[in-house]
């Protein structure tokens, strides 16, 4: 009996293997060596910014990186002042071994990985789910009460009963493509125009059960934290997580996750055409990016010229910009022409979720020590309605610091304390974990001064991620399809987007990597370059295989 292939983020809405792409013998593409050395202007140094920059330099252009703040965008790692080596992960912290073109740099990168310390896994080995105040200690779901058990039983049968979940992991894992656009294509036009909580709410298996139930699962989701945040957001942006399983199998980067784009800035490709052996993102711009964008508008001859915030001009043949779309309405002023409304129109509509983390560096990791009276250790991975939400322990070692995650928030909780200090928050955190941990003194161990973030309250960011509302489909297809140019009018190419607000999957680093190696294929199209008929890219295959296109009346 042959072995089930692994689930990858293979679709549903684009069904294209990345990863294949790029590890191909025949490599992913050329362009004419009349172009080698030119210039490609890119906006925005996070993860998709810095692949798209490395695939571009390794078929011959030169990448011109702007960053306004530091390499890693939302992959942002950042260091205790007391311990430089300790870092909090103010961005992305796990990483689904199902995101396999993201796993392809890292492993390029060679960089260690641990199972993330997820609640009710094996990685965490205990966990308290607090509800309404009553405390639930548990090593797996089956030490909690049956209340738990049925809510994740109904979560399973509803996937089943409105989504085919597993016909649809099946045809991601064959790689079936007709089978998978004949069943994800009528799950897009059923639910595009419908909330999270409506397909909660109206499921057969939850309707049955008590608004207790649905309650329930609002607060502690089904393994990495409640979803009632996401209850506002469109259905789709929920089954995509799940049926390309990125809430299982997840990993953290040891060291921090900026090492993934710091390691690719400073990588150097033995695959390169054009430039020198030794060459890196790094030196090509001489160790550091351009100054952040200011202003986007077309020049005489046809190419768009990028004026830095220090008032510097300069123009490209192509621009790539990786922001997260707000900021070209917001912070950098781009000649209206640049894009057609309709795609004006879905930039404008992006919605972005808010998000904040507190953290705390601690002595050890004392979560270890079991109390021999009790058997259970002075606090666990918590989950809770209070306003802490989530509470994660980071371990890097019994002879190093160790991390707490005091608070992880979304939406509305996140909002809660947008105006408070890095110490207003501890503090906060810390009163309400101790109603839930009464004998356990936290402040003990406390070494260095907390961290925080509120991507919302960032001027560069302003929200963490897209988090499409009901009827947004049209909007995330017009971005998605943006670098296919052959049909725009000339004052509209030559400009292309990427990143995770563009892709199907808003905050997941596969799918910023997906939208980066779009615009790389692009690009490379506008070049007058191609992908060799061996190894077709995504823009070869797109019109047959392209998520589906819903009417428009």
């Amino acid at each position: 009996m042959s072995t089930p292939a692994s689930l990858t983020a293979f679709g549903p809405d684009f069904p294209f293997d990345f990863e294949g792409w790029l590890t191909h013998d025949a490599g992913i593409g050329s362009i004419p060596a009349s172009a080698h050395g030119s210039e490609v202007a890119i906006i925005g140094g996070g993860i998709a910014g810095v692949v798209a920059g490395l695939e571009l330099m390794k078929v011959g252009l030169r990448p011109v990186i702007y960053e306004i703040g530091r390499i890693g965008g939302r992959l942002r790692s950042e260091p205790f002042s007391a311990a430089p080596h300790i870092v909090a992960e103010v961005g992305g912290m796990r990483f689904p071994l199902s995101g396999t073109a993201l796993w392809h740099y890292i492993d390029l990168l060679g960089l260690e990985s641990r199972d993330f310390p997820n609640p009710l896994t094996a990685a965490a080995p205990t966990t308290v789910v607090d509800l309404e105040g009553q405390p639930h200690f548990a090593r797996t779901i089956d030490d909690l009460p049956p209340v738990f058990r049925e809510v994740a039983t109904a979560w399973d049968s509803a996937l089943e009963e409105g989504a085919h979940l597993s016909a649809v992991q099946g045809a991601m894992r064959r790689r079936d493509v007709a089978a998978l656009k004949a069943l994800w294509n009528p799950i897009v036009e059923a639910w595009d125009d419908r909330t999270f909580y409506d397909f909660v709410a109206t499921s057969p298996s939850f309707s049955k059960l008590s608004y207790r139930h649905r309650e329930i699962f609002g607060q502690v989701g089904f393994g990495t934290g409640g979803w009632d945040s996401d209850f506002p957001n469109s259905m789709l942006e929920i089954l995509r997580v799940v049926m390309a399983g990125f809430e299982d199998d997840q990993r953290f980067i040891v060291g921090g996750a900026e090492q993934i784009p710091r390691g690719l800035w400073e990588h150097e490709p033995d695959d390169l055409v054009h430039w020198s052996a030794g060459t890196s993102l790094s030196s090509l711009h001489s160790g550091a990016p351009r100054p952040g964008v200011a202003a986007l508008r077309r020049v005489g001859d046809g190419g768009v010229e990028v004026e830095d915030r220090w008032g510097h001009k300069a123009a490209y043949d192509a621009v790539l910009v990786t922001t997260q779309s707000w900021l070209l309405t917001t912070g950098i002023d781009v000649e209206e022409s640049l894009f057609s409304q309709k795609v004006w129109m879905a930039l404008d509509r992006t919605r972005y979720m808010q998000s904040s983390k507190t953290f705390v560096m601690v002595d050890r990791p004392f979560w270890k020590e079991i109390d021999p009276e009790t058997g259970r250790p002075p606090i666990s991975m918590t989950l809770t309605d209070r306003n802490t939400r989530g509470t994660y322990l980071i371990d890097n070692g019994d002879d190093q610091p160790a991390v707490i995650l005091l608070s992880y928030a979304w939406a509305a909780d996140a909002m809660k304390v947008v105006a408070m200090t890095a110490e207003e928050r501890a503090q906060l955190a810390l009163d309400t974990l101790a109603t839930i941990y009464p004998d356990t003194d936290l402040r003990q161990h406390i070494i260095g001064e907390p961290i925080t973030v509120s991507w919302e309250s960032d001027p560069h960011f302003l929200g963490a991620f897209k988090g499409a509302l009901p009827g947004h489909y049209r909007y995330n297809r017009r971005m998605h399809s943006h670098f296919l140019q052959d049909d725009f009018p000339a004052t509209e190419r030559g400009v292309f987007l990427a990143g995770d607000d563009v892709s199907w999957t808003p905050g997941w680093a596969e799918g910023a990597v997906h939208t980066s190696l779009n615009a790389v294929w692009g690009i490379m199209r506008h070049f007058g370059g191609s992908s060799p008929t061996t190894n077709p890219g995504p823009g070869d295959v797109y019109r047959d295989i392209g998520p589906v296109e819903l009417p428009d009346p």
